[in-house]
């Protein structure tokens, strides 16, 4: 199973919220979860992941099954010297036993042009970058994701939960 993920940031907690799908083109979840975390490390900057990865294990160890990919919203690597990334923390704390895809709505500094994917017909691309799979076949695995837009739809669905909405408004 494939697992998106995503974390919003509250004034005292957290929301880390999970979208777990079969197949790249699925258009329904076959389960979503979020967790509330009471504790959450400060932002330090250059070490976001410092305060994401906590909330990504306390997720992922509620997965009901099983976990092929993770895929987070954000970087694996960082720039054109590959700095580690959320995701590459992550990858590494899964014992590099689990893939992770990293996809970023907005380009880091010294981004390496091919981590570029364009969906539907925005002219704005998605950022992609991956441990464990080659880059080619995580943007080939992030375009066939469902959807006509930029953002995949389960990845929209994803990053709603987190913020408290549901798939028809606000909760």
């Amino acid at each position: 199973m494939i697992l998106a993920t995503d974390v919003h940031y509250l004034a005292d907690h957290a929301i880390a919220a999970a979208v777990l799908f079969a197949r790249w083109d699925e258009a329904v979840p076959a389960a979503c979860w979020t967790v509330r975390i009471d504790t959450v490390a400060d932002y330090i900057p250059g070490q976001f992941y410092q305060r994401e990865l906590p909330c990504l294990m306390q997720l992922i160890s509620q997965a009901p099954q099983p976990i092929s990919c993770v895929v987070v919203d954000g970087y694996v690597d960082l720039g054109g010297e590959q700095l580690p990334g959320l995701g590459r923390h992550l990858w590494h704390a899964l014992q590099g036993q689990t893939p992770v895809l990293g996809v970023a709505k907005t380009r880091f500094a010294d981004t390496p042009d091919n981590a570029a994917l364009y969906r539907g017909k925005s002219e704005k691309p998605l950022f992609i970058s991956a441990a464990g799979i080659e880059l080619e076949q995580a943007k080939a695995a992030v375009a066939r994701m469902h959807g006509r837009h930029r953002l995949p739809s389960l990845l929209k669905r994803v990053d709603q939960l987190c913020r408290g909405i549901d798939a028809a408004g606000a909760l």
